[in-house]
């Protein structure tokens, strides 16, 4: 939500490994047409504004969304190294990527605690470096909703 003012109004988003949808519901109430990837739709309820896919992002297919680009592309919580490319991709020119996930340290305050799904220390900043301006970023501790090590980066796409 803090950084939802960078994605231009009534811009196109996406919300990738969207689980039950509360980033999707957050960007579509402020306007803005939302499309939704996961695995699992089953917590993805239908709502005005919002376009539900439903891909394994994981399974080795071809990026579900073609040559779509987006205004921002927003993932949490998610994820799966592979698919970082056809995340920037999916950047508009000027699009921005807001990511939040876990990162290693977390290990100690339980789940993820496996590297396959635990940033290293810089590593969202590392996928940045030549590609998008930096807005903002973190790697902290936070303790809500729970204990957790985690990175968050806010960056734009030139153009």
């Amino acid at each position: 939500m803090q950084w939802a003012g960078l994605v231009p109004s009534h811009a196109p988003v996406l919300d990738v490994a969207a689980g039950g949808g509360r980033h999707s519901r957050f960007f579509a109430a402020r306007g803005h047409p939302v499309t939704a990837v996961d695995r699992d739709t089953s917590l993805l309820e239908p709502h005005p504004g919002i376009e539900i896919v439903q891909a394994d992002l994981e399974d080795g297919s071809a990026w579900p969304l073609g040559d779509r680009t987006f205004a921002a592309v927003i993932v949490t919580n998610y994820l799966h190294r592979p698919l970082l490319p056809d995340l920037l991709g999916a950047l508009a020119p000027g699009g921005v990527l807001l990511y939040e996930t876990f990162m290693v340290g977390n290990e100690r305050f339980g789940r993820p605690g496996r590297a396959e799904f635990l940033l290293e220390d810089g590593e969202l900043l590392d996928l940045a470096r030549g590609r998008l301006s930096v807005t903002a970023y973190e790697a902290r501790l936070v303790s809500e909703p729970r204990m957790a090590m985690v990175q968050r980066i806010a960056a734009r796409r030139p153009g």
